[in-house]
């Protein structure tokens, strides 16, 4: 049997990794600023992470929801302080897709609508509210489970307000930044205006913190930046640095009861053990912090560098736009400088490092593209 050839790959072989660093099974060492599509939050390898998933492995025996699970407890109550939402409840699940699906399922049990809101070149996983926007062609891939799925530009409020004049509206989702769609940025007025026209005709505000949020932005969430509450907060990525897992994080004025939402692996002790490790470390070594410094400062410099038509993004989640296509600068950066880097649609390169990243090392990721742009 053969892999179903669905994603691009490099002939690159990892065999290690530590930190920002990961080396090839032929010893090569590659500077990480990708973080494989930002899941690795605390870097490769920490030493303390490594520890607690080992001894959680040595005494696991079996899992099933049908007990109690301590850990999904201390993963609550430790991811409520370090977010600020110490109020809301905590769901757990595998993915971030499989995060914002329930998360659109409560909403609509919560209000009984069918309609969802969407915003151009945003993306939520392999969902109903899936929207890709290339540069040649739109891509919408909903799953068939009854939503209606509209889509509006990004920062368009009128174009909002306009659509949820019905009360018919069961959700807004909303990346607090856009990932894939090339780093876009919601403006903070827009949330703040969006929040009080969703509370007006009782729409769900969901914001999807999968890719942006565990401190990326240079705060604990991205959509913090504005002054909002949403109903409603998707996580995943680097929540477990690698290791699968997802949550919602959700509002007051949701009522649980039995059966409502369910998942056979969520939350399990390897999964939570993995998650409370990367907020222990995001803790002790101030990575949100560290990730604002260092993001400014990449940012700061790459909007020097005259090659480049724009740089967008915040903290450690940053799009660097050029006139013409990147294919040939993101491989001379891998396979000539040994750096990882991204992508977003065909002009757009994208930085997602650990949020560990070093000023040392981004100098040397600036030095590196200078030189390939000369």
């Amino acid at each position: 049997m053969n892999l179903f050839n669905v994603y691009p790959l490099f002939d690159i072989e990892i065999a290690k990794g530590i930190g920002c660093r990961t080396l090839d099974n032929q010893g090569i060492e590659y500077l990480d600023l990708y973080g494989g599509h930002a899941v690795i939050s605390i870097g490769h390898s920490h030493p303390y992470y490594v520890q607690k998933l080992t001894q959680q492995l040595e005494k696991l025996v079996f899992y099933s929801n049908s007990v109690t699970n301590k850990l999904q407890i201390e993963l609550a109550e430790k991811l409520g302080k370090a977010s600020g939402y110490n109020d809301y409840t905590l769901f757990l699940v595998n993915s971030g897709a499989e995060a914002n699906e329930n998360a659109l399922k409560l909403a609509s049990f919560h209000n009984g609508r069918k309609k969802i809101i969407s915003f151009n070149k945003s993306f939520h996983g392999r969902t109903s509210a899936a929207v890709r926007v290339t540069d040649n062609a739109k891509i919408v891939a909903p799953i068939n489970d009854g939503f209606d799925v509209d889509f509006f530009a990004l920062n368009d409020i009128e174009a909002v307000r306009k659509s949820l004049q019905n009360n018919d509206v069961c959700a807004v989702i909303i990346e607090g930044i856009q990932g894939i769609g090339g780093i876009h940025v919601p403006n903070a007025l827009f949330l703040e205006e969006l929040s009080e026209a969703c509370k007006a005709s009782g729409t769900i505000l969901i914001l999807d913190e999968i890719q942006s949020g565990y401190g990326r932005s240079g705060k604990f969430f991205a959509h913090q930046y504005s002054n909002i509450r949403p109903d409603l907060i998707t996580v995943a990525k680097g929540m477990g640095n690698g290791f699968p897992i997802g949550g919602v994080l959700i509002s007051p004025m949701f009522e649980a009861s039995y059966g409502l939402l369910g998942t056979t692996f969520g939350g399990s002790h390897l999964a939570c053990t993995a998650a409370i490790a990367v907020l222990d470390i995001l803790k002790v070594e101030r990575l949100v912090s560290n990730s604002e410094k260092i993001g400014n400062y990449l940012i700061t410099e790459l909007q020097k560098i005259p090659q480049i038509k724009e740089v967008r993004g915040m903290g450690l989640m940053i799009g660097i736009e050029f006139e013409q296509p990147v294919k040939e600068i993101r491989n001379k950066l891998l396979f000539d400088e040994k750096i990882f880097t991204g992508v977003s649609g065909t002009n757009i390169i994208r930085l997602l490092p650990p949020l560990c990243l070093s000023k040392s090392d981004a100098n040397i990721f600036l030095e590196s593209l200078k030189k390939l742009l000369k």
